[in-house]
């Protein structure tokens, strides 16, 4: 049983917008500047947008407020025709060297023409390519004038020996990121799943060489991304993500079949578990009842989920921004020491934690030199 945590004000009407848009008619000016400036930060303002609109109630929006909601939409609809092209021309790139690629996430979404991609903000491309391809991948892009966007020798050896992706290209010309992946999780992580089982069972899209995952390997990533790649910092709009494609393939019964199973054939119960703890009651997904019981057998001790009830919801939510409270400050620190702690053991977390703070300070220190 989740130990449900007292939601702001804020919090609350960013939920009931989300879960139950007609209800926002009733809301009064002071509550719709809230809402839309919390909306904005948890980057769902677009997709709130998109939600009115498809059931045609933007017309009936204070004037100031449709504004904003198709000012967001504009910028999410120019991002995402950045993010289309960035796949053209990586396929263009790619098609003669003949290697399986796997969109990942957002362009994913995307390019398959899912619901959940309607109203995202897009930034980067993310491949999922064999392993023993990296090489050729990376050499092709770089002939292609895609370039490394870290340079720091640091960088380049933690992403090269430690992580599960090439460090992060971006064309010369272009502003969109690109990651290489080769599997879904660094190499140093607790979990391993078999980059291999996702790729064999990857699904193509008509007219294009790319491929994307099969559904529930789809739900399965976005639930390891968020509960164990990820430090939760404000990452509500991927909780959405999987409130979304859970809602869209759960239309099958099939799909939730294979869901707890896929999950243990990859070793990814714990995140599939806080997956749908989380979705069902933030965002009130539908998961059928014998789902449930299933994934029950996989959750954490009762301390742990006691302090996971306590810190997630504090964490995935946007920080008030008339009143931010320091709690949720400390909610996301513990995580963010999480998160490391998962992908990284300990001899190896403790000396990259420090090169990171160091060079942070550095970063500061410089910053106050150019400015003062």
């Amino acid at each position: 049983m989740l130990v449900k945590q007292p939601l702001s004000g804020a919090e609350q009407l960013l939920l009931k917008a989300l879960c139950q848009p007609e209800s926002l008619f009733a809301l009064q000016v002071g509550e719709w500047d809230l809402l839309l400036r919390v909306a904005r930060q948890a980057r769902l303002l677009a997709s709130l947008g998109e939600q009115i609109e498809q059931r045609a109630l933007l017309d009936q929006l204070p004037f100031k407020v449709a504004e904003h909601m198709t000012a967001a939409r504009a910028l999410a609809n120019q991002r995402q025709r950045q993010v289309l092209w960035e796949i053209n021309r990586l396929q263009r790139a790619l098609t003669d060297i003949h290697i399986p690629c796997v969109l990942l996430k957002g362009g994913a979404y995307l390019l398959a023409k899912l619901p959940v991609a309607r109203g995202r903000l897009l930034a980067d491309v993310d491949l999922l390519v064999p392993k023993t391809n990296l090489k050729t991948v990376e050499l092709t892009l770089k002939r292609g004038g895609w370039e490394a966007a870290k340079v720091d020798d640091y960088d380049q050896q933690y992403y090269r020996r430690w992580m599960h992706e090439l460090p992060p290209m971006r064309h010369r010309d272009r502003q969109v990121e690109v990651d290489i992946h080769h599997t879904i999780l660094p190499v140093t992580s607790r979990l391993h799943p078999n980059p291999d089982l996702l790729l064999d069972a990857a699904q193509s899209i008509e007219g294009t060489p790319f491929k994307v995952l099969a559904p529930v390997d789809m739900v399965l990533h976005s639930a390891t991304h968020l509960f164990y790649d990820s430090e939760l910092d404000g990452q509500l709009r991927d909780l959405v993500d999987l409130d979304g494609l859970l809602r869209h393939f759960g239309r099958e019964f099939s799909f939730w079949e294979s869901l707890v199973p896929r999950a243990i054939q990859l070793e990814l119960q714990r995140p599939l578990f806080y997956a749908l703890r989380y979705t069902r009651h933030l965002l009130e997904t539908p998961v059928p009842a014998d789902v449930i019981r299933e994934i029950e057998n996989e959750k954490p001790s009762v301390l742990v989920s006691l302090v996971m009830d306590k810190l997630v919801p504090r964490a995935l939510f946007p920080e008030h921004p008339d009143h931010p409270r320091w709690s949720t400050g400390v909610a996301c620190w513990l995580l963010y020491v999480r998160s490391h702690y998962l992908r990284m053991p300990m001899h190896l977390l403790m000396p990259h934690l420090a090169r990171k703070a160091i060079g942070r300070a550095q970063n500061k220190y410089l910053h106050h030199l150019k400015t003062n």
